[in-house]
Formats: C-alpha cells, structure tokens, sequence
C-alpha cells in the first residue's frame, strides 16, 4: 500500500458514526408502551406487532407510490402490523400516532458522541471528510439534520437523492468528483461489508475499515475488508498505520 499520502475519509452514517440500530430499538419500546396503553395487549403481542413493523421497513420500496409519501407508506406499516397481528383495529388514528411516536423518538436519541465530534474535528483538520450514506433520500436527510453533523464534512451525499447507491462506483465517482480527489487517495468506513466495504473495493479506494461491533455481522463471506475495527474511535490508529505505509 505505499504511494501518495492519503487525502480524504469517506463515512457510512447509520451505525457508523451514530447508533441507529440502537435508537430505533429505543423507539420501538415507546411504540410498545403507547399500544400497550391503548389496547391493553400483552407484552408477547406487543412484540409480534413491533417484529412485523421492523420487517416491513427492511423490505419496503425504496419508491413510494405515486402521491405517497414515506411517512404515508411507514403509517401504513403499523396499520397492516397491528391489523396482521390482532384483526381491525377501531382506533382509527393508532397506527399514524405510533409512527410518529416511534419517528420522532428515534430521531431526538440518534446523535453524535462528543468523542465521535472531537474526533471528526481532528481529522477534518488533516483529512477532507464526505458523508456518503444509503437510504431513502428524506429518512436520512431527516437523520443528517437531527444530528447536526453537516459543519463536519466537506459534502455531504445522500444516496437516494441519485440514480444508484452504495456499492456502485457511480456514487463513489460523485463523492471523488466532490472532493477533487482520486480513489487511491480515499478511505471508506463503514459498517456494511455489502455497500460500504465492497463498495470502496468496487471503487477503487486505498483502503477499507469495516466497523465491527460484538452484535454485528460475521466475516464469513467473500467480502473482506483492509482493517477491523469495533468502533469509529479507532481510526486514527489506522489511519498511523497507512501513513507507515507510504513512508515505507
């Protein structure tokens, strides 16, 4: 790995720099709570509705449908949850009062550590910064915004705001064309051996550093990253490490 010193960072957001696997459990459990007070159902049911609610995110359409927004199409979620799991439901404005409930409670706990902060400002110092983070363009907007992290980085890109995402090289290319810099001077990290890791590999960038928490995914697949970390404060170790390396 010698050469040029490297330049610039690119960071995946959700579960990278903040904690939206946490937060979202968070919200669930008040979203329980409020259908617990309003139906009166036990915990197990509770649950079944919650689970259900969490898979229809996973598979949703990234497109809703023409004159549906994404708040319209998550409202939707946690009528056919509720519906699936316990039959009709007579308060009609349930399903709309727990997904705000379960938005807008995520959204007030997802932040930026101050140790997450000190560290960007460090490395903003050294380094361009871009975020570069996948999902439906007014969810992450939304999340961009409640974190206030925007003053961090040199750009900012939203991949659903464009035609392809993480892991096509298109959106890495818009990210270099960004920052005025080219792959082999830019390293990816993220949490995500499928968008982010194998993205920056698709891309062509120095090096990958693959976020791995305890709870996350298992290094089994074909997809291997550069470096392993457990979290983002690790990085500047790394960061060392490739510095040696183009000394070398």
């Amino acid at each position: 790995m010698g050469g040029k010193a490297v330049k610039a960072i690119l960071f995946d957001l959700d579960n990278t720099l903040i904690e939206t696997s946490r937060a979202g459990e968070v919200a669930l459990q008040k979203t329980g709570e409020l259908l617990k007070s309003k139906l009166g159902l036990d915990d197990d049911t509770i649950r079944r509705i919650c689970e259900k609610f969490k898979l229809k995110l996973l598979h949703e359409s990234s497109d809703p449908l023409p004159g549906t927004s994404k708040d319209d199409l998550r409202v939707c979620h946690w009528e056919e949850s509720i519906a699936e799991t316990i039959g009709s439901c007579s308060i009609s404005d349930l399903a709309s009062q727990c997904y705000y409930l379960w938005k807008n409670s995520r959204l007030e706990i997802l932040c930026l550590t101050p140790e997450v902060c000190d560290l960007l400002k460090q490395l903003r110092s050294r380094y361009k910064l871009l975020l570069l983070t996948n999902g439906e363009a007014q969810t992450q907007r939304e999340k961009v915004e409640a974190v206030k992290c925007e003053e961090f980085f040199d750009a900012v890109v939203i991949a659903g705001d464009h035609a392809e995402q993480k892991p096509f090289p298109s959106i890495f290319q818009l990210c270099f064309n960004k920052l005025e810099v080219e792959p082999w001077d830019c390293v990816m990290v993220g949490d995500s051996l499928d968008t982010d890791v194998q993205g920056g590999f698709n891309a062509g960038v120095r090096a990958t550093v693959w976020i791995h928490r305890a709870e996350g995914s298992v290094l089994d697949g074909p997809v291997k990253p550069d470096y392993t970390i457990s979290t983002v404060l690790d990085l500047p170790s790394i960061l060392a490490q490739l510095q040696n390396c183009t000394c070398e």
